[in-house]
């Protein structure tokens, strides 16, 4: 039976433009519904913090992702600055309807050529290449404001944290070193019900770390 999937994604991370690169992996009759969603978002809803928020974390993973990229044959290059200011880019994509050859354009800007996503001029450009001739406009749209909330709200509902996230079924599948756990899932859906899986959905907490030492 033909699954569909929503699959949430940010361009302030690298990591769904190298899942993006695997999704020829995925089943041929897997239907993906792309939604751009502000992962800082979804950080304040869970309370957390995103890795360049941690300074050794951060470091970490611009090596891996680049070591990652090198290894996979994929074209990689992290832009001039980060974090940086996503929403140009999400709302673009929603003004492009999520539509996923967009996707990978936009991306492969960011993340593919190390181009700044904050330079409006080179933005312009890149979106009239993508039908889009008044991106300004496009961008400042309530409704397209009000869409990218609305994903994000969603993806939070649905129980994502963290981007890239497929949700599939109710069941959340994060990162890009889950896509294989994602196809295995679409292969056999009792997997998760089933055995340790079903167990482990309602373990115990042993001990909780306090929230705050000051």
């Amino acid at each position: 039976m033909a699954h569909q999937a929503d699959w949430y994604f940010d361009f302030i991370s690298p990591y769904p433009y190298l899942q993006l690169a695997r999704f020829d992996e995925l089943p041929a009759d897997l239907q993906v519904r792309p939604a751009p969603v502000l992962f800082a978002g979804l950080l304040g809803h869970w309370g957390s913090l995103g890795p360049a928020e941690i300074p050794a974390k951060r470091r970490q993973t611009y090596r891996y992702c680049h070591w990652l990229a090198a290894r996979r044959g994929i074209p990689f290059k992290t832009p001039p600055c980060h974090p940086f200011q996503p929403l140009p880019l999400l709302r673009l994509a929603v003004a492009l309807d999520g539509d996923l050859d967009a996707v990978r354009a936009l991306y492969a800007y960011v993340w593919g050529e190390g181009r700044d996503p904050q330079d409006m001029d080179g933005l312009r450009a890149l979106a009239a290449t993508l039908g889009v001739h008044d991106p300004d406009a496009r961008i400042a749209d309530p409704a397209v404001k009000q869409r990218l909330r609305e994903n994000t709200d969603r993806a939070i509902a649905q129980g994502v944290f963290g981007v890239p996230s497929f949700v599939v079924d109710g069941e959340v599948f994060w990162g890009d070193d889950a896509t294989g756990m994602l196809i295995d899932y679409l292969a056999d859906p009792e997997m998760l019900p089933d055995g340790e899986f079903s167990r482990l959905a309602d373990l115990p907490v042993g001990v909780a770390r306090p929230q705050s030492r000051l």
